[in-house]
Order: C-alpha cells, then structure tokens, then sequence
C-alpha cells in the first residue's frame, strides 16, 4: 500500500498572503503560532501520524520549543526558509543568507542535518531555477516547492506530477517532490491541500489520493499550516476576496483533516523519499543567527 507524505508549512497566520496587502506591520498582531502548532501536534499524536515540519526559521528562533517538541514526538524538522520572504523577491546571494541562516537555527536546535526546504507561497518559479543549485549547495537533499497547477499566485502546470531529480552536480542531486494532483480531463485537479482541501470535499481529496496511489502508483505530497486549526484568529480588515481565501471554513478544518488521517496512510517525505534519517549529530558552536545574518532577527509578539 502506497505511503504518502504529510507536510506541515509552520507559520503564523499573518504570514498568508491576504495580510500582506491588508496589515502594515504583520509582526505587531498577536502570536498564534505556539497554540496552533500543539494543536496539529495533539491531533498527530492521536492518529499516530508522523509528518514533515517545514518550519520558519523565525518562529523556530523565537519558539525552540515547538521544533523540540515536534522532533522529540518524531517528525521531520524541514526548512521553510527564515522570514518568509518570497524567493522571487531575492537575489542569489539573499537567498543563500536566507536559506542558510534558517538551516543553521533548525539544526542546531535538533541536531540533526535538515534534508528538505520548501519555499513561502511556492516562490520557486521558472526563473528562480538558480535557487537549486543554491540548496544543494548548502545541502539540502530535496525540495518540495512546486504546486504543478494553475494558478493566480503560484504553481507551474507544464511541471512533473511526481518526485523528480531537479539539480544535480558532484555526484549529488536534490530531488523535487511537488505537491500533490490528480490528473483528469488532461487537467491537473489540486489534492494536494491548502485552500482546496477547505473548500473541497473531504471524499473529493480522499478518492483523489487514492486514485494516483493505486492507478499511477506514485505517493502524494499534502500540506497544510497550523493557523487552519485556529478558527478564533483575529480577523483584521481586507478585502473580500482575501477573506474569503483565508478564512474560509476555518471552523470545519480540523475535523477534515481528522477524517483524512484516518482514511490514508502518510510519513514524514524524507521515509517516502527512502532518504536515510540522520543520526544526531554533537552540536557545534554556532554564532548568534542574527549574527550569521548581518542583522537583528525581527521581534514575534508573544501574545497568544
């Protein structure tokens, strides 16, 4: 029976994309990280389900103790990158930084090496495929930023449904394992979470799943973030439309999810990838992150 991969993108929930545009200064609404994240972790636990956390390198900084807690519980620490700056926004060199000061605060935080990243919002389009090279650079064994959809914000149709070798050089390769599709109609149909798997029926997504597992005989990768537990958020002003994106069925999430945990069996991606987990490793004496980076790590409120 095919296993699939089961990915968690941890991140406040001002860091959606509707905030952007509708709250100046994200950082001054209160945390809901920590609540939300136990939530995700209680419900793992209960379903006995391990899964991948791609975790925000700030959250990480300002909360050791949920990476602990999820590494300890046996879950994959990934990387999410540090702030959420969306890859198409950086420069090589930025982004390097960016990747590197965020592996450097998860492994030592778990010691061990941190094999996947994903990027905030999928920002890995055509023209960023430099950012590979970049991860396989700072050792990164894969990435999973690749939604092969249409989309107004992201995803990129043309690409390969299912993991993939992306980049490779001196007898290394970083492999993509993209979110996952269904294929219908010569159309890719998202089942891979997010947005879709509020919106759309829990049987919908399930026999969707099982479809690719049992048809084309490929793992799916899903996702979703912690804040789609948390229906008492604060709710600022915007726009109807990025509204209704974010908060949509917010109420009904966690009992979804509930339903399709118990339906289709998932892994951390590094166990559906065969990647072999690292051992421990002794940590080593790091600089201060903020000190890799040339600057002072952002303040995250830590009202909740």
């Amino acid at each position: 029976m095919t296993v699939n991969a089961l990915s968690v993108d941890v991140e406040e929930y001002y860091h959606g994309m509707e905030f952007a545009a509708a709250v100046a200064d994200r950082r001054q609404l209160p945390s809901r990280v920590e609540i939300s994240t136990q939530a995700v972790l209680d419900l793992l636990e209960r379903r006995a389900v391990r899964a991948t956390f791609f975790v925000l390198g700030s959250v990480a900084e300002s909360r050791p103790h949920l990476v602990r807690r999820a590494a300890e519980a046996g879950h994959e620490i990934a990387s999410h990158g540090y702030d959420h700056e969306l890859v198409y926004r950086q420069t090589p060199d930025a982004f390097r930084e960016d990747v590197r000061r965020a592996k450097g605060i998860l492994e030592d935080l778990t010691g061990r090496p941190v094999l996947g990243y994903r990027a905030p919002n999928y920002s890995i389009g055509r023209a960023q495929r430099w950012a590979y090279d970049v991860l396989l650079e700072e050792g990164f064994r894969y990435d999973s930023s690749i939604y092969p959809i249409f989309h107004d914000r992201y995803g990129d149709a043309s690409a390969p449904r299912f993991r993939y070798e992306v980049c490779r050089r001196d007898g290394r390769a970083l492999i993509e394992f993209p979110i996952g599709t269904a294929r219908m109609l010569g159309v890719n149909l998202p089942i891979g979470g997010g947005g879709y798997f509020r919106l759309l029926p829990t049987e919908l997504i399930r026999r969707g799943i099982e479809r690719v597992n049992r048809e084309e005989r490929q793992p799916v990768m899903f996702y979703f973030h912690p804040w789609e537990l948390d229906h008492e958020q604060p709710r600022p002003a915007m726009p109807v439309h990025h509204r209704f994106r974010h908060y949509v069925n917010l109420d009904r999430f966690a009992q979804k999810l509930d339903l399709l945990l118990a339906a289709v069996r998932f892994a951390p991606a590094q166990d559906v990838l065969g990647l072999t987990r690292p051992e421990p490793r002794a940590r080593e004496a790091r600089p201060a992150p903020s000190a890799r980076a040339g600057a002072p790590a952002p303040a995250v409120s830590l009202t909740s």
